[in-house]
C-alpha cells in the first residue's frame, strides 16, 4: 500500500474545527513545520494541541497561537512564547500542564491501548487535584488517563512508501510516541526511499501506525534560544 500524497493541502484535509492534534517535537527540534505551517493556512479552530510545548512566536505551534487556532493546549512547558503568556493571562486559551514524563507516558498508553494508569509523580500538588488517589505498597499514587489524539502530526528523517518511519538523533523526541497515538497519523519527511530500503531493525515507527507520509523540503533548522560565550 502508497501511503504517500503529494501535497499538503491533502494531509490536512480531514482535520476539522474542535480537533485534537497530537503534534511531535520538542522545542524546535523534529516539529512538523510544513503541517503546521499548512494548519496556518486552513485556518482551522478550536484546536486541542497535545505537545511538549508550544514552540516560539514565529515559529512551530506559535503560529497557529498567533492566529488563535488554538483553544486548548496540553503541554509540559510553557517555554519562550510571549503570545502564549499572554493568552494565557487573559484567559484567552486553556492550558492543562502536564509532567514531561507523565504527558510522554499519556501519550504512550493511548498508542498502547490502555486507557490510564497509576504515577507517584505530581502526588501532594495541584497536578494531583481532583483526581483518583490509590496507595501500593504504602506510597500514593494518582490516576492519570491516556491521550489519543484525532490525528498525530509527525516529523520523520527517512520513509518508504508504507509508512515505516526512522527519525534523526534527537528528533525522534515524542515523536514515535504521537506517531502511535492518532486515529490518523500523517508523517512529514525529510527523505523517502523505495520498499525494502529500510534496514527492518532500525525503523522507530512501523508503517501500521502510519496512514499517510508527505515529502518535505527546505527545512529551516533554527535554535529556540541562542546562548553566545563572552569573547
Amino acid at each position: 500500500m502508497n501511503k504517500v500524497i503529494s501535497s499538503i493541502k491533502e494531509a490536512i484535509r480531514g482535520i476539522k474545527d474542535g480537533d485534537t492534534l497530537i503534534v511531535g517535537g520538542f522545542g524546535l527540534c523534529g516539529i512538523p513545520e510544513h503541517l503546521i505551517q499548512g494548519l496556518r493556512d486552513r485556518g482551522v479552530r478550536d484546536l486541542t494541541i497535545v505537545s511538549n510545548n508550544c514552540g516560539v512566536d514565529d515559529w512551530g505551534l506559535g503560529l497557529l497561537l498567533e492566529n488563535r487556532q488554538i483553544r486548548k493546549m496540553i503541554a509540559s512547558y510553557i517555554g519562550e512564547n510571549k503570545i502564549f503568556e499572554q493568552q494565557v493571562l487573559r484567559e484567552e486559551i486553556e492550558v492543562e500542564l502536564v509532567p514531561q514524563g507523565t504527558l510522554a507516558e499519556r501519550i504512550r498508553a493511548g498508542g498502547a491501548g490502555i486507557p490510564a494508569f497509576y504515577t507517584a509523580t505530581g502526588v501532594g500538588t495541584d497536578v494531583a487535584k481532583g483526581k483518583e488517589h490509590q496507595t501500593f505498597n504504602g506510597r500514593t499514587y494518582i490516576l492519570e488517563e491516556a491521550i489519543v489524539g484525532d490525528y498525530a502530526l509527525v516529523k520523520a528523517w527517512k520513509a518508504d512508501p508504507l509508512g515505516n518511519l526512522v527519525y534523526r538523533k534527537t528528533a525522534r523526541n515524542f515523536n514515535p510516541l504521537a506517531a502511535a497515538a492518532g486515529k490518523i497519523t500523517v508523517a512529514e519527511v525529510e527523505e523517502l526511499v523505495g520498499p525494502g530500503r529500510l534496514d527492518p531493525d532500525q525503523i522507530h515507527t512501523p508503517g501500521v501506525y502510519v496512514q499517510n507520509v508527505l515529502l518535505g523540503n527546505h527545512y529551516q533548522k533554527r535554535i529556540e534560544r541562542l546562548v553566545t560565550a563572552r569573547a
